[in-house]
């Protein structure tokens, strides 16, 4: 995309071939114009979308408004629970709050999920940023309302802003980091002034923050557990909340916003409903009876092999295979090194040789995924062989100079012979025991006192008993007291924010273009043991930190890619995950009730925003 650049330009490739980036100045990347009410936002480039722009391209602006839309969840955040809650305040750490509680609130700005990152005025109508890049001053939309009817002003949004860095999720508050203030100048206009220390790519998740009302949380208790509906001012609000069960959102016919151009063709069910299972397996047969009607399946066995009730036979479940979007992720086990027993990398590496992908691939996934190996997969992010050119000099030049084995060719997760106990990989495994300082006594693994090497597998699914059942087997077999460890929701959740934990499995997708904010939540050391933070492996890396740290620095894509895949090659190297599988698509199955634009989005996948309720092949399966 072609960017106007301000007088004083930006770095160029040939200089930081001639300078590392470690001397990199920090300067505006001048993306965006200073000292003009903006429209939109971009990292890199000019807005897709011009300030006069109806609609958003990936939306269907004539899609009926209507239905109910029964869904499990495929992904959340905050303290947000797919399994059950008691609270419905989701932006503590405090509790477990259902998911999409954040679509009953509004932000400053909204993201286009059909652009790698670019956020367009909601609330508010106008951004100005100044000439020094600290302070940016929004204009306040008049007609925005709190469902109440009260209007949204100035004042609501300086609050929310000062209490959600004060006690917000970490989360939230990791990300206002070198948000300086928040102040409301009338009830139309609020400046956000930030310490000078934050990037320009900064605003473009600081203005998406959660609005929240002043009025109502100057008599509520913001940390408190409540299964109280707050106020609240988005396209959704509380309908019904049947703690630990149910959760329904209804749309809001007069919602402020309803008929201006960032919600056109979005927000179309007259209801979400979420039900709340425990058991897999409980939830998939509400699903086969169309209790629920929008799934994605995450078990590739089920996939493969279950889908196989009346409904698919008759064609009124469809199933259907979306591409992944276009942003970085990993899904992984996560190893905590706080704790002594795994604070060393060969341990680590020792316990990955005894995981036998190829195997569990052909048995239990129906060789549906691929090995996972990067910590930003699917993306130009992830490092690949020997690092050279300005990827080289960028790791030469650190004052915090990387382990060695950095500058080899990057780290691979070992392939087996697909038998499931590879004797190859179970003896270099042994041997990295060994060289961890384990040594065998009789049957067990110990340490030097003698204390035997235990190791517990954490997971809130008994799904993942029979995907770790070879895997422990092999971990036994060369001595180590392994377990798994099937605990309810809301101790899974509390032990992985309290880093109570020895391995645990996850997955993640990052933005499109991360931002120092995201990596220093997964992998920096400033936050490691904050508890709720992302960083559950307690990584405390310095050439990590200074990574992240340039990260800030990088004036276009090709930039970031460099620092990036230098932070993929070195994480790699501390051994602290273990990632497992990765997957190209999304497998959706849906009773045929629905409609959809063909052209998926490229950044996101909210189907419970943009698609809709379609009555006549609703009535044409019986559901309408």
């Amino acid at each position: 995309m072609a960017l106007t650049r301000r007088q004083f330009g930006r770095l160029s490739i040939a200089a930081m071939l001639a300078g590392p980036l470690a001397s990199m100045p920090k300067i505006s990347l001048a993306a965006n114009p200073t000292g003009a009410p903006l429209h939109g936002l971009s990292a890199f480039g000019e807005l897709k979308y011009g300030p006069e722009y109806p609609r958003f391209d990936f939306v269907n602006p004539d899609a009926p408004k209507g239905g109910l839309f029964n869904f499990s969840v495929s992904n959340w955040g905050y303290n947000q629970n797919p399994q059950t809650f008691d609270t419905l305040n989701t932006f503590v750490l405090k509790g477990n709050a259902p998911p999409r509680m954040e679509l009953c609130f509004d932000a400053l700005m909204v993201r286009a999920i059909d652009e790698p990152t670019a956020i367009y005025c909601s609330l508010a109508r106008s951004v100005e940023i100044s000439d020094d890049r600290n302070t940016y001053t929004f204009k306040l939309r008049p007609e925005a309302r709190w469902h109440d009817g009260s209007p949204i002003t100035a004042h609501d949004v300086a609050f929310s802003y000062t209490l959600l860095k004060k006690d917000g999720h970490p989360e939230i508050a990791i990300v206002l980091n070198n948000l300086e203030a928040a102040k409301a100048v009338d009830d139309e206009t609020v400046v956000l002034t930030f310490n000078g220390k934050q990037s320009d790519r900064a605003i473009l998740t600081n203005a998406l923050m959660p609005i929240v009302s002043k009025t109502y949380y100057e008599k509520v208790d913001f940390l408190a557990a409540t299964l109280e509906s707050p106020l609240t001012s988005g396209p959704y609000r509380v309908k019904t909340a049947n703690s630990g069960s149910l959760i329904e959102y209804e749309r809001v016919e007069d919602y402020w916003a309803k008929d201006l151009p960032f919600t056109k063709g979005l927000y179309n069910f007259d209801v979400l409903r979420i039900e709340f299972y425990r058991d897999r397996q409980a939830a998939f047969e509400a699903f086969k009876k169309g209790n629920i009607t929008f799934r994605e399946e995450f078990t590739s066995k089920t996939w493969a092999t279950e889908y196989d009730f009346p409904a698919v036979k008759d064609g009124r479940v469809k199933q259907r295979l979306f591409p992944a979007e276009k942003v970085p992720s990993f899904q992984a086990w996560a190893v905590n090194q706080r704790r002594k027993k795994l604070a060393n990398p060969k341990t680590v590496q020792a316990i990955g040789h005894c995981f036998d992908f190829e195997w569990t691939n052909e048995n239990f996934f129906f060789n549906a995924y691929t090995r996972g190996q990067s910590f930003f997969e699917n993306s130009e992010f992830s490092a690949a062989g020997k690092p050279q050119g300005v990827e080289l000099k960028l790791l030469e030049g650190l004052k915090n100079a990387p382990e060695p084995a950095v500058f080899n060719e990057v780290p691979m997760q070992p392939a087996s012979n697909g038998s499931g106990r590879d004797r190859k990989l179970l003896r270099k495994a042994n041997q990295l025991f060994q060289e961890a300082g384990w040594k065998r006594q009789g049957t067990q693994l110990v340490d030097e006192t003698g204390t035997p090497f235990t190791l517990e597998f954490l997971i809130r699914s008994p799904t993942f008993e029979r995907i770790l059942g070879k895997f422990v087997a092999n971990l036994k077999s060369l001595g180590v007291d392994a377990s798994i460890r099937l605990v309810d929701p809301a101790q899974y959740q509390k032990r992985l924010d309290t880093y109570d934990f020895d391995v645990s499995g996850m997955a993640f997708r990052f933005g499109a273009t991360p931002t120092s904010e995201s990596m220093q939540q997964f992998f920096g050391a400033a936050n490691a043991d904050r508890e709720g933070n992302r960083n559950f492996a307690g990584i405390k890396n310095a050439t990590v930190d200074e990574l992240i740290g340039k990260i800030d620095g990088a004036n276009s894509r090709h930039e970031l890619a460099v620092i990036l895949k230098a932070l993929d090659r070195v994480l790699r190297v501390t051994h602290s995950w273990i990632p497992n599988w990765a997957s190209a698509n999304h497998r959706i199955a849906y009773w045929d009730m629905f409609g959809f634009p063909e052209t998926k989005p490229d950044y996101s996948f909210p189907i419970e925003t943009f698609w809709w309720f379609d009555g006549a092949k609703a009535k044409a399966i019986g559901k309408g």
